[in-house]
């Protein structure tokens, strides 16, 4: 039996990634590792007022550069380290609202993010997005290319 010369990053490895690797705006999420292992990562979203629109709700485009953030992560722990990527392909379809106010914190959803093949140049994933009682609230699949 053969053994996996891939590293595996932990859920500290993966948080510094998040705090030194994204854009400024994309650490403003707030996105906190909760769980990792090999292809796979949850991450928790604060439902801030920052990213609740006038409906009430958490914002499509909050969940979407969630999920996309997870699926590098995912990669990344695939990989076993970051290799610059970039997105191809993100289709959401939103099952649910996520409630939130635009005066208070609101709780925290949870990102899931699955990679279901890594190649030489793409990976392709899925992404799950919960509510805070677990329901499914959107769904996500993706392709990066590796770079």
């Amino acid at each position: 039996m053969s053994q996996d010369p891939t590293p595996e990053l932990d859920a500290a490895a993966l948080q510094t990634l998040l705090s030194e690797l994204f854009a400024p705006w994309v650490q403003e999420l707030q996105l906190r590792v909760l769980h990792t292992r090999r292809g796979a990562v949850t991450l928790a979203l604060p439902v801030t007022p920052r990213h609740v629109h006038a409906g009430q709700v958490l914002c499509g485009q909050t969940l979407m550069a969630a999920a996309d953030t997870a699926m590098v992560l995912a990669a990344s722990s695939q990989l076993g380290g970051f290799r610059p990527m970039t997105t191809v392909q993100l289709q959401t379809s939103f099952l649910r609202p996520i409630p939130g106010s635009q005066t208070a914190t609101a709780g925290e959803a949870q990102v899931v993010a699955r990679v279901l093949r890594a190649g030489k140049s793409l990976v392709f994933g899925e992404i799950e997005l919960l509510d805070a009682q677990g329901r499914l609230a959107a769904h996500a699949t993706t392709t990066c290319a590796l770079l």
